[in-house]
């Protein structure tokens, strides 16, 4: 029988390096056909064609070296095979079907590997995979971006996006991850911010284009005292959106700071980046800059963190965009307003909020106590009440268990106390990380300090029932009498969240 290659190619090591290679090659060329007749680039198609089945690729032609040279050795020490290949005769009726049914069987192999390795791939690429592959560790996450604004965006479009450099970190520090799973190695809560997130222009600015973002969108807000009547409160603002082009409209308000005239440049020193004792703010088009920092911080270029210089993006504000967990009183107060839990019940708010806070061990338990510390408070308080609203307070008690459900895990140490929301100031610093009164330039100018910047009030209904409206605004009347001026007060100072 003629052979084609030289006789150390003949032996098993390197025809399974060969088949390997072979294999891994046509999954290869499967896959990036599939890539490029897919409407979309998706990153773990790419992960799968361009790093995993390469790995194998590799394996196969170094074990057909191998086999080679170990082959060749064997040749020159004068030791040689006795097996010879099989004679195949498909003159022979009993080979003829052996062959076919192999030839067949080896067609349907390659198809429903080809098939399965497709449908690996695109599990992979699913938000289940990524929230409940690793349940315990990513069900708080998953349930907050079930319910977020963004609950239809794939988890992979913003965590990795598209093009090979990205999703190649991404998967780097995924490895570590799933170490981190198998051994139990991981932080409870998952720790934020993410330091290795992609820029949002590759992620976020893809939908949302600050060249686009103008004028204002109206806003209102409900709120309810701790006092036995609830007392109501609420208000209707104008939340200056600005930004964008200034050839399109005015460049303004809160988007401001991601006009594409400006740059926005901030060091921050701790590890939610809180605490912003420099600003620099370089004008794109004449060049100028201007640098705002706290009395008595002195920039050493020397010895400042670069990992803590950051260039202003969205997420410096939006930090929350997917994986939001709502403050017990927000949470209460805007059930209370769409009626999912009842104003008139005495107290409900303030029963409610304490409930919600409690420290529960697991989330059965905490769904246990919410129930039995709101019906026992009405038995014990009210029990006029709790008979004839009986039915009420069972819808209350179970609108209450699904604000604990969405936003409290026990097994993982979290709750929206754990997670800074910069969006606001109301929770935490956010606008005023910055906009505190308290960052200078050289010559005297300052980050001012003014809620108009951002927001304007056109009416209020205050808890005494009194009714401002102006469509210039309205100055902010307090919800409870602080005995002071609210403009001499930050938000945070009351409501932080710890």
């Amino acid at each position: 029988m003629r052979r084609f290659f030289p006789p150390y190619v003949y032996n098993p090591i390197t025809f399974f390096g060969a088949g390997l290679a072979g294999l891994s090659f046509g999954l290869i060329i499967f896959l990036t056909i599939l890539e490029l007749l897919s409407p979309e680039s998706k990153p773990y198609m790419g992960i799968i064609t361009f790093i995993i089945l390469p790995i194998f690729l590799l394996i196969g032609i170094f074990l057909l070296v191998v086999g080679m040279l170990r082959e060749r050795r064997r040749l020159e020490q004068g030791i040689k095979r006795r097996k010879r290949f099989m004679i195949i005769d498909l003159n022979d009726p009993k080979q003829r079907r052996m062959i076919t049914l192999f030839s067949i069987g080896a067609v349907l192999l390659l198809f429903f590997s080809a098939f399965g390795s497709y449908k690996a791939y695109e599990f992979s690429d699913s938000d289940e995979f990524c929230g409940e592959m690793c349940h315990e560790v990513m069900a708080p996450e998953y349930t907050a971006y079930l319910s977020s604004p963004h609950s239809r965006v794939g988890c992979v479009t913003c965590h990795i996006g598209s093009g090979a450099a990205w999703f190649v970190r991404a998967k780097i520090s995924g490895s570590y991850q799933v170490y981190s799973v198998l051994f139990k190695k991981y932080s409870k809560p998952i720790p934020t911010p993410v330091k290795d997130l992609r820029p949002a222009a590759g992620t976020c600015e893809q939908c949302h284009s600050p060249q686009h973002f103008f004028s204002e969108i109206r806003r209102e807000f409900t709120y309810y005292l701790y006092d036995e009547k609830n007392t109501k409160s609420s208000l209707s603002m104008l939340l200056k959106i600005g930004g964008g082009n200034s050839d399109l409209g005015r460049a303004e308000g809160i988007h401001w700071h991601m006009n594409i005239a400006n740059k926005m440049e901030y060091l921050y020193t701790d590890s939610i980046r809180d605490n912003i004792p420099w600003v620099k703010q370089t004008n794109n088009i004449t060049g100028k800059v201007k640098i705002f920092k706290k009395k008595n911080f002195v920039y050493d270029e020397k010895k400042v963190n670069k990992e803590n210089l950051r260039t202003m993006d969205c997420i410096d504000c939006h930090n929350r965009p997917s994986h939001i967990y709502n403050p017990s009183d927000k949470s209460v107060n805007l059930s209370m307003s769409l009626g999912r839990i009842d104003e008139k019940l005495p107290y409900i708010k303030n029963i409610a909020v304490n409930a919600l806070e409690g420290d529960y061990s697991t989330k059965q338990s905490g769904l246990d106590s919410i129930a039995y510390a709101i019906n026992d408070f009405y038995n014990t308080n009210f029990p006029s009440v709790a008979q004839e609203k009986k039915e009420n307070i069972s819808k209350a008690i179970e609108e209450i268990q699904k604000i604990y459900n969405r936003n409290y895990f026990p097994s993982m140490r979290v709750s929206w106390r754990g997670f800074p929301n910069h969006l606001s100031h109301l929770y935490d610093s956010g606008c005023f990380r910055c906009h505190d009164g308290e960052h200078f330039t050289d010559d005297g100018e300052m980050i001012r300090r003014d809620c108009n910047l951002c927001h304007t009030i056109i009416s209020q209904t205050t808890s005494k029932g009194e009714n401002l409206v102006s469509m210039s605004g309205v100055d902010f009347v307090h919800p409870e009498d602080l005995g002071t001026d609210v403009k001499d007060l930050i938000c945070v100072e009351c409501h932080a969240r710890k």
